[in-house]
C-alpha cells in the first residue's frame, strides 16, 4: 500500500481482518438462514434499503428482491450451506471474500468470490463472481 510512513488508512486499534470476517460471516448467515422472518430481519440489519446484488446468474435491488434471491438459491439447493473460504479482506468500506456452497458437512460444490461495498456499516452493493460451477448445476 502506498501512503505515509506508518499509516495504512485505518484507525488505530482497528482489526481489519476481524471486521472483514465478521461482515462476511454475517452476510453468509443470511444465505444460510431458512426461517423467512429471521432472514428478513438479518437483511434489514445488514443491508441498506437500496442495496444491490448482482452476479452472473441473478440480480436484485432492495430488501425484498435480495430476500427472493436467497430463497431461490435455498430452493434450488436444499440442505446446502454457505461457508467462508479462507480469510476475508477489507479496507475502508470495501470487502472481499470467497465462499463455498455445498451439502452440510460436505465439500463445497460451488465456489465464488464476492466484492462488497459498505455504507454506514451496512451492505450497499455486492458483486459476486462464480469461481467453480459444475456443469450439471
Amino acid at each position: 500500500m502506498i501512503g505515509l510512513p506508518g499509516t495504512d488508512g485505518r484507525s488505530k486499534g482497528d482489526d481489519p481482518m476481524n471486521d472483514a470476517n465478521t461482515n462476511a460471516e454475517r452476510y453468509l448467515a443470511i444465505w444460510n438462514e431458512t426461517d423467512a422472518a429471521r432472514r428478513r430481519a438479518l437483511i434489514a440489519e445488514s443491508w441498506s434499503k437500496a442495496a444491490t446484488y448482482i452476479d452472473p446468474l441473478m440480480r436484485g435491488e432492495g430488501h425484498e428482491q435480495i430476500n427472493s434471491l436467497v430463497e431461490a438459491v435455498q430452493n434450488r439447493f436444499p440442505g446446502f450451506r454457505f461457508a467462508l473460504i479462507g480469510v476475508a479482506d477489507g479496507y475502508g468500506d470495501n470487502l472481499r471474500f470467497s465462499w463455498g456452497l455445498g451439502p452440510e458437512n460436505g465439500d463445497a460444490l460451488i465456489k465464488g468470490t464476492d466484492f462488497a461495498e459498505l455504507e454506514g456499516g451496512k451492505l450497499k452493493s455486492v458483486r459476486g463472481f462464480i469461481d467453480l460451477l459444475p456443469e450439471a448445476t
